[in-house]
């Protein structure tokens, strides 16, 4: 049977996402592992899809501070616990905000098993579980913007030179839809040089390279690990938390080696937006759906859910061992 039409930003985003999860680096050869986060970024951007390269090793001792990501917050405790046991406004370095916000750091980190901590007197003290690991090799965005035309490519330079600029990654791409002209509009434009462009077959879940990116600097180093530890909690199979799976018209359908969402009350792929409560065409699972155990314990929802968490995790568990 023919896969659905790809026909939204949304859907091919996903199967951009499957593809470099599957197929990072493009270019070259490498024995890092990768995370693929979707919609992570900073307060000034948001990146469509982020790759985080990894030191296999290092990641799985990252492993320990649990699935979850690590917020700034978090990140200033579990980094500066100090290995024996200490007040923790002797061990961390003061953090350019009120002490009340870290000693309330310090209770998150401890009740996901990130630290320790022992209270002495009216002073609480904490002691790490491991060192915090320097996991992250290299960053890389990549924009997905299947339909390129010239008027896309000029609207979209700006936001590519800020990406280049920005201090915070080690690679730029745009993934654009493949298309049988032999140079694709995006590199016919006042488009930076330093980015890389993929051209992405969305029903086969292929991808070309057109233009090969510049290796970047970064500098700031601090917001990339809030970055990347954005994109190890989130990955890219969480949009289902934004969307009603528990609609009786939901369904995933395999396009370009990867499920993305169907709606079939209208027949298409819908985007995130589309598919909420507010939706026309949403109607409830029937209440018997989700009790006795049929078809799904749950229902059909919860099952989306669990299986696109089993997915991630699985990967996840799979990339550390590949060699």
């Amino acid at each position: 049977m023919t896969g659905p039409a790809v026909d939204s930003e949304f859907t091919f985003e996903l199967v951009t996402c499957r593809w470099a999860e599957r197929e990072w680096p493009p270019h070259r050869r490498s024995d890092r592992a990768v995370l693929v986060g979707r919609q992570v970024g900073t307060r000034d951007r948001r990146w469509d899809t982020l790759v985080v390269e990894c030191d296999r090793d290092a990641v799985a001792v990252r492993d320990r501070f649990g699935p979850a990501e690590l917020d700034s917050d978090l990140l200033h405790v579990v980094r500066h616990a100090p290995a024996e046991w200490a007040w923790y406004r002797d061990a961390l370095p003061h953090p350019g905000y009120p002490w009340r916000y870290v000693r309330e750091a310090v209770h998150r980190a401890a009740a996901r098993d990130a630290v320790e901590t022992r209270r002495r007197g009216n002073r609480i003290e904490l002691r790490r579980v491991a060192p915090y690991p320097d996991w992250i090799s290299r960053i890389v965005a990549v924009e997905n913007k299947p339909d390129l035309d010239a008027s896309a490519a000029r609207a979209l330079a700006s936001q590519i030179r800020y990406d280049v600029d920005c201090g915070l990654l080690d690679e730029v791409w745009v993934a654009t839809r493949a298309t049988d002209d032999p140079v694709p509009p995006v590199l016919l434009e006042e488009f930076p040089v330093e980015a890389g462009v993929l051209a992405v077959d969305p029903l086969d879940g292929a991808a070309e390279v057109l233009w090969h990116p510049s290796t970047l600097s970064p500098a700031d180093h601090d917001r990339r690990r809030v970055i990347a530890e954005r994109a190890y909690g989130r990955g890219w199979r969480s949009y289902a938390d934004a969307m009603r799976p528990d609609c009786r018209g939901f369904e995933l359908r395999e396009v370009g080696e990867t499920f993305v969402p169907f709606c079939a009350a209208k027949g298409r792929c819908q985007t995130g937006a589309e598919c909420s409560g507010s939706c026309p065409s949403f109607e409830p699972e029937p209440p018997g759906w989700r009790t006795r155990g049929w078809p799904i314990e749950g229902g059909p929802g919860k099952g989306v859910r669990l299986l696109l968490d089993r997915r991630r995790d699985r990967v996840r568990a799979w990339d550390r061992r590949r060699e």
